[in-house]
């Protein structure tokens, strides 16, 4: 048994290649809601999708994100009425009472869906709608992901972090905005202050997360502030990670991230950027998997590989370093 956090796509990218050493049937993924999004009232969640869409065989592999050749009618024709009406079609973030205001899963990540300013597909949209009706009847967040997944017969067992609110908040010079706001309107180009995890002190892991966390855990090449970070801050989650065998697959080489803002956000908490800072970010890491280039001296086992993946073979073969690192430090048994 093993357990994936996930978050972005980084650990998707891995995860091409876990079948090769772990049964689907046996594996977990914790997936980050922290960068969940309402617009226009349907419930958008990226990176559940992704693991959603990746799983059943129609993710758009290009962006590792939405369905792959899907058509965007709705979202074109959202744009053309803004226009026409001469409405704004930057964000348009509602006012604080309307934030945590009807659906509460949505709390503190609502957009208007004027001028739509996320590129949803039109097949992707109807997932949205599926997933957000079904809350709407009363499922929790964790049920209609379980319900999606066996619509796409997704052979992993996909759960979000939590049945709760979590918005992960960019504080920047222009003020708060929401990571959605902040990585997909702005092109992650506002200097990052701080960077919040907003509810998650009030929130709970979902049903089953601290069981699968007895399992051993890898922790994929994720932003380890925006893509795991929300999942680190559920309470009982870091202490659950003390307690099993757990492996991090760096997203780095040296100083540098593959993709995205992870060195300017950890910056931002001050953590150190880079592989050197993943034992600070991760104190809970029994081993780790970084780059065969990168020189980093890490206090604990490490694995070396080409880490970057690029497809399925090289996701194999960073899996394949996962097995080795597991297996030098894996507890035993209790």
């Amino acid at each position: 048994m093993v357990t994936f956090l996930s978050g972005g796509t980084g650990t998707p990218k891995l995860l091409d290649g876990a079948a090769t050493a772990f049964s689907p049937a046996e594996t977990t993924v914790v997936a980050n809601t922290g960068d969940d999004v309402e617009i226009g009232g349907l419930l958008v969640c990226p990176d559940v999708d992704t693991l959603l869409y990746q799983g059943g065989g129609i993710l758009d592999r290009e962006t590792f994100w939405g369905v792959g050749d899907d058509t965007d009618h709705t979202h074109t024709a959202l744009q053309e009425l803004a226009d026409a009406a001469d409405l704004p079609t930057d964000p348009q973030y509602l006012d604080d009472e309307r934030q945590t205001a009807g659906r509460e899963i949505a709390a503190w990540r609502r957009f208007s869906g004027v001028g739509e300013f996320m590129l949803i597909g039109d097949r992707d949209r109807a997932v949205h709608v599926t997933r957000t009706s079904l809350l709407d009847q009363g499922y929790s967040l964790s049920e209609a992901t379980a319900i999606l997944a066996d619509a796409l017969d997704v052979d992993l067992d996909v759960v979000p972090m939590s049945d709760d609110p979590v918005a992960t908040v960019v504080h920047t010079p222009e003020g708060p905005m929401h990571f959605q706001e902040f990585w997909v309107h702005h092109d992650g180009e506002p200097a990052v202050e701080d960077v919040e995890f907003r509810g998650a002190d009030r929130a709970e892991p979902t049903p089953g997360v601290l069981e699968a966390l007895a399992d051993t855990v890898v922790v994929g090449p994720s932003n380890p502030v925006a893509g795991v970070g929300p999942t680190l801050a559920l309470p009982g989650v870091p202490e659950a990670l003390r307690e099993t065998t757990v492996v991090v697959v760096s997203p780095f080489v040296g100083d540098e991230a593959f993709s995205g803002p992870a060195v300017e956000m950890m910056v931002a908490v001050d953590a150190v950027p880079g592989t050197p800072g993943l034992p600070d970010a991760y104190p809970f890491a029994d081993a780790f998997v970084i780059d065969e280039t990168d020189d980093s001296a890490l206090d604990a086992p490490t694995v070396r590989t080409d880490i970057s993946i690029d497809g399925r073979e090289d996701a194999a073969r960073v899996v394949e370093a996962v097995t080795r690192a597991v297996e030098e430090v894996r507890r035993p048994d209790p």
